[in-house]
């Protein structure tokens, strides 16, 4: 991702809890600049009282939404209004919509259509269509600190981690096919583009690695080739299906 791209940071707050917040900014840093951060509710509900003081801490807008009718989701509705009037603005080149509700699948597409990168960030418990429609989606269950992920990895507690499945090898094995040379050999970086295209939601995070190459090694059903570089110092990294 290009980090010099602007991103309108859009969350929806009667649905995505605090809890993460300062983990979210920084991830959300790693794919552009939140040049537009801004949260939606009806503040006058208690129940958002913890985000007050982080919002000052991070420079977060706060927009009030009244619940106007029972059972109806005002909020939704400021968001996706808010969100077509900052595309329409031109001033941004992506967006990063933060919510686990199916409600903004439709904007998601709409975003797309228009040219934008649109990131997704949510719980696990987000409907497949709205991660589907996002170039990329983020789970915020796996956002923690980095020691204290490796902590409950090694107590053996991590109840957020997945296990991989064979519909998971399966994609990186024909993602590893797609781009092959003669050889079977394929540029890890490139096979992790693809695998995100085809799954929004993939992230070596999401099975307690931090990076792919770990992920990969750890499956035991591919070959891993470090080769040198013409142009930098870092080595690039290989991968093609054992046989």
């Amino acid at each position: 991702m290009n980090k010099n791209v602007n991103l309108a940071v859009l969350i929806d707050g009667d649905n995505i809890p605090s809890s993460h917040i300062h983990e979210m900014i920084e991830e959300i840093t790693k794919y552009g600049n939140p040049t537009i951060k801004r949260i939606y509710g009806d503040w006058t509900r208690p129940g958002l009282n913890k985000w007050k003081n982080l919002l000052l801490e991070n420079a977060i807008t706060p927009i009030q939404q009244y619940g106007y009718t029972k059972g109806k989701n005002a909020t939704d509705s400021a968001m996706i209004i808010d969100a077509m009037d900052v595309l329409y603005s031109g001033k941004v080149d992506g967006f990063c919509l933060v919510s686990s509700d199916s409600d903004f699948t439709r904007l998601a597409t709409r975003l797309r259509e228009a040219g934008k990168l649109v990131l997704g960030m949510g719980e696990k418990k987000t409907p497949k269509p709205f991660i589907a429609a996002c170039d990329k989606f983020i789970y915020i269950e796996i956002l923690r600190p980095q020691n204290s992920l490796k902590s409950e990895k090694n107590q053996k507690k991590e109840t957020s981690i997945d296990k991989i499945t064979k519909k998971e090898i399966a994609l990186i094995a024909t993602s590893i096919t797609d781009l092959s040379d003669e050889d079977g050999w394929a540029f890890l970086g490139d096979v992790g583009s693809i695998i995100q295209k085809k799954k929004p939601n993939f992230d070596s995070r999401n099975y307690g690695f931090e990076k792919l190459t770990p992920l990969i090694k750890s499956i035991g059903q591919f070959e891993v080739e470090q080769r040198e570089s013409s142009k930098s110092k870092h080595k690039l990294i290989y991968v093609r299906n054992k046989n």
